[in-house]
């Protein structure tokens, strides 16, 4: 077996994590099937390295001369330029009028096509267009001249490598492993506020509401004691009608275990005993509205 080099044996290592994270995949029966020989299974790892060198169209340019640069976008789908396609099909009529008459033949923006500003020879930004494969093959169609069909059997060849089985196996696996990547990536980001709610859950001492607030803005939201208070008494936490009870929790806070009411006796100079209410936030209503305010869902009021 050749000697592989450091990229490729780091793209193997990958490859087998993939095989034991992403059972949803491919199972090992399939995969044996599809790949068939190791000789086939070193190919498609060339197809990866060449997908994410950014090299797509190198292979095609081997077997031709490159008629016009053909990328892929996010989704893995065979994109062109619309002013290089212009320019390759030979079109005398400027660009601003013709490309407007194209997309009158049933071409539909942001799914066939989408626009955005590129820099001109003068340095000022023309309008361009990413096209992609389909629209490209039936526009070339359309000029009906002998360069629109060198441009279309072009993008048939070029389509034709693009979904060969090495190739569409090689995507594939580097969408199955940008997925793993991105849960890993997700998973580490939230590990610290995992970590830090079960040790907040654990806890048996209450807390002042201020005090809860510097402790969600240590977490990622910025939030004061007054905001929290007020969110609190419009989310239905604590009582908001002008009172005795005001700023007291509701019932529903009770019920739910998340605050405590701390009661202090105040003697006052004229010999007479008055009790103070302040309500503190449990062990458990601080993993509870700590969750709440570093939930993407939440966009406190």
């Amino acid at each position: 077996m050749r000697k592989l080099s450091k990229k490729t044996l780091a793209i193997e290592n990958r490859l087998e994590k993939l095989e034991k994270e992403q059972d949803t995949f491919i199972n090992h029966q399939k995969k044996v099937s599809i790949l068939g020989s190791e000789s086939t299974y070193h190919k498609i790892i060339g197809q990866i390295i060449e997908l994410e060198s950014g090299n797509l169209e190198k292979s095609w340019r081997k077997k031709m001369n490159e008629v016009i640069k053909v990328t892929v976008n996010d989704n893995h789908e065979p994109i062109v330029s619309g002013r290089k396609l212009h320019e390759a099909l030979g079109v005398k009529t400027p660009y601003d009028k013709w490309f407007p008459r194209m997309t009158e033949y049933g071409f539909t923006e942001n799914e066939d096509f989408s626009t955005f500003l590129s820099e001109s020879t003068g340095g000022r930004r023309a309008t361009d267009h990413i096209i992609k494969l389909d629209m490209a093959k039936e526009i070339a169609m359309i000029q009906r001249t002998e360069k629109g069909k060198e441009v279309r059997q072009y993008f048939i060849q070029v389509e034709k490598d693009f979904n060969s089985p090495e190739k569409i196996m090689a995507r594939a696996l580097l969408m199955a492993d940008k997925k793993v990547h991105k849960l890993e990536a997700q998973i580490e980001a939230d590990r610290p506020k995992v970590l830090f709610a079960d040790a907040v859950s654990a806890s048996h001492t209450s807390i002042l509401v201020g005090e809860l607030a510097k402790l969600i803005s240590q977490n990622g939201y910025k939030i004061g004691a007054n905001r929290l208070f007020a969110w609190m008494r419009e989310n239905g936490y604590l009582i908001k009608r002008k009172g005795s009870d005001w700023n007291m929790p509701t019932q529903r806070s009770m019920d739910l275990k998340l605050f405590e009411i701390k009661e202090t006796n105040v003697q006052h100079a004229d010999g007479h005993i008055s009790v103070n209410k302040t309500p503190k936030v449990t062990g458990k209503g601080q993993q509870y509205f700590i969750n709440k305010f570093l939930s993407e869902d939440e966009v406190a009021g």
